[in-house]
């Protein structure tokens, strides 16, 4: 378990430190130099139960970055107060921070006791208590690192709070250092945010590439785990050179999504806030610059909480509920403390009615599987980004979502009432379709799903369409989808015209026919042959590759075949292949090709075609 100390440089983190563990949080020669911690300092309690892991963060305004650093992923945190000199502007700071990042519980250790006088310290801490009222609930001690006075009472205080990590979630780790060790290789330090990893497991880095953990050192230890709300030290193995992995990137036992360069949030704010202005924004070891924007108020005033959008310079990691402390654009004063709430977080419309109830809504969440409706209620969602946001793995988002009666198919998240409103489109679409176009049989399914859900997920629609037929609200004929009620019949005299019309297309051996030609053979006026091939078209007989020329389907669909064999083996067509394998004239073979291409049996790439519905003539 980790905690963070911090306070007003010289006002004795790393000397009260040394007492409750023996250890000197100051590692660096120029720290020891300039008497002050610089980079952040830890130092380690063992004890019967677990092992305490001290963050000695400085103190200095320079080295904010460093202190803010320490804070990510941590319950707990100790504010240092000298008794000898009280208030100072960074111990105000750093509390204003530890209040913005809603700690479980701020302790609050006057430290130099041995220096004044028992009425000094008294007027210290009430002091503190007159000018932050929410330290009343803090536990107060009193110590002398010079004395020992009270470094027992603390150290048995520290022993006895709980854990509130869990270990159950995906492993998330913020590496804030990156060094190599002769014989050893890479070596990466951080905080583990939440999960648990052991020796010889793989995870991924924030880049996406893969890495071997070969050993671990937890608080300061070797170890065979490593576990949430743990200082880790990580050996791993990868091919990525060491100049690759930053401070601020991260590693993730599973692969991670993409990072975000604009969220939604709620924020806290530390002074007076403009509706729009520009900001330092630092998350865990990350640190980037940004722009707020108030979506509900023109401005903001100290302790007021507000919805905001946070666009940013460089794209990082967040999920739900992490984190940020926010400066001013000139990174000279702490503007607000900030909840993460949406990632991805839309360009346009970002304070329309509907936009922000939703966002008040999903702030009314009380559990995840709440939440995650709530992000689903007008839009599906891939189960990847799902986990991401709920920090839970994949494979146990079905039983998370059927709480709330959420469907999951296809690598897809989504309500009833969404597959009720695409399928209803489904059918909709189609009834015009038939409406408009009475010498179709039908539409293929990729062509269905260009017309009615051309922005929606193509496996999902590809489902909803399965499960109509299934219900058989739609109905398919030789690949063609149409409503059950869409069937046509000859009657016999038409019947009799067809054996005609028959026998002359099976003498083109494979070729189409023009409306024009087989009136000028039977002797019939060309309207009359145009209603009736058209009628043939709509019973499935006859498919019209361009208007008024026909071609057998049986044949059609044994060309398909051809094609559709040839694409598999080779990986493409094009016109002339096809040419020289039917024996036609290019015109033909265009048309032919060019029906393919609209009907959504294949797609043009430059000067070849590809396969893009290969079920679409499949008996």
């Amino acid at each position: 378990m980790i905690i963070v100390t911090s306070g007003h440089v010289d006002h004795g983190k790393t000397a009260l430190l040394r007492a409750l563990t023996g250890t000197d949080a100051d590692r660096l020669p120029e720290e020891k130099k300039r008497g002050m911690t610089i980079d952040l300092g830890y130092a380690y309690l063992p004890l019967p139960q677990k092992t305490l892991g001290f963050i000695d963060v400085p103190g200095h305004e320079k080295f904010l970055s460093n202190m803010l650093a320490g804070l990510g992923g941590v319950d707990y945190a100790m504010l240092i107060v000298a008794a000898d000199e009280g208030i100072q502007p960074q111990t105000a700071e750093h509390l204003a921070i530890l209040r913005l990042l809603h700690f479980k519980q701020i302790i609050v250790v006057i430290t130099k006791a041995d220096k004044v006088s028992e009425t000094h310290i008294a007027n210290t801490k009430q002091q503190l208590m007159q000018t932050y009222p929410f330290l009343e609930e803090s536990a107060f001690f009193i110590t002398s690192a010079y004395t020992g006075q009270g470094i027992d009472e603390l150290q048995a205080h520290l022993a006895n709070l709980p854990s509130l990590s869990n270990n159950q979630l995906p492993f998330r780790y913020a590496i804030d250092r990156i060094f190599t060790i002769k014989g050893a290789g890479t070596v990466v330090t951080g905080t583990a945010f939440s999960g648990r990893i052991a020796t010889n497991e793989e995870l991924y880095l924030s880049t996406g590439k893969k890495v071997r953990i070969k050993n671990i050192h937890s608080q300061d230890q070797q170890s065979m785990v490593g576990e949430a709300g743990q200082r880790l030290a990580l050996n791993i193995q990868t091919d990525v050179e060491r100049t690759e992995i930053q401070r601020g990137d991260w590693l993730f036992s599973h692969p991670p999504t993409v990072a975000t360069d604009r969220i939604t949030v709620e924020i806290e704010a530390a002074q007076w806030i403009q509706e729009s202005q520009a900001v330092h924004s630092y998350h865990a070891a990350s640190h980037t610059t940004g722009k707020l924007t108030l979506l509900e108020n023109k401005q903001l005033y100290p302790q007021q909480k507000a919805l905001a959008e946070l666009t940013l310079q460089d794209p990082l990691y967040l999920t739900y509920n992490d984190k940020l402390i926010l400066r001013t654009g000139d990174a000279k004063s702490l503007l607000a403390g900030a909840r993460v709430i949406e990632i991805y977080s839309p360009k346009r419309y970002k304070r329309t009615e509907v936009r922000l109830n939703f966002l008040h809504h999903l702030l009314t969440t009380q559990n995840v599987a709440e939440r995650l409706s709530c992000y689903l209620q007008h839009r599906p969602m891939p189960l990847t980004e799902l986990a991401w946001l709920a920090q839970r793995k994949e494979e146990d988002l079905p039983d998370l979502l059927a709480e709330r009666h959420i469907q999951t198919r296809q690598g897809w998240a989504f309500t009833r009432s969404y597959q009720q409103q695409q399928s209803e489109k489904l059918i909709a679409t189609l009834t015009d379709y038939h409406q408009q176009s009475p010498d179709q049989l039908g539409l293929s399914k990729a062509r269905l799903y260009r017309i009615a859900a051309i922005h929606q997920p193509e496996a999902l629609i590809y489902y909803f369409i399965a499960d109509l037929l299934a219900q058989e609200k739609l109905q398919q004929t030789r690949g063609w989808l149409h409503l059950p009620e869409h069937k046509i019949r000859f009657n016999t005299e038409e019947q009799q015209l067809w054996q005609q019309v028959l026998t002359h297309f099976e003498q083109q051996h494979g070729q189409a026919l023009w409306v024009r030609d087989l009136a000028n053979l039977l002797d019939l006026d060309e309207s009359t042959m145009r209603n009736f091939l058209y009628k043939a078209g709509k019973l499935g007989y006859l498919t019209p590759i361009v208007r008024d020329r026909f071609m057998l389907t049986e044949t059609l669909y044994a060309y398909a075949h051809w094609v559709k064999n040839a694409i598999l083996e080779k990986g493409d067509i094009s016109v002339n292949q096809l040419r020289d394998e039917l024996q036609w004239g290019r015109k033909m073979t265009v048309q032919l090709m060019e029906y393919f291409d609209r009907c959504g049996f294949l797609r043009r790439k430059g000067n070849v075609h590809l396969l893009r519905d290969g079920d679409l003539f499949d008996y």
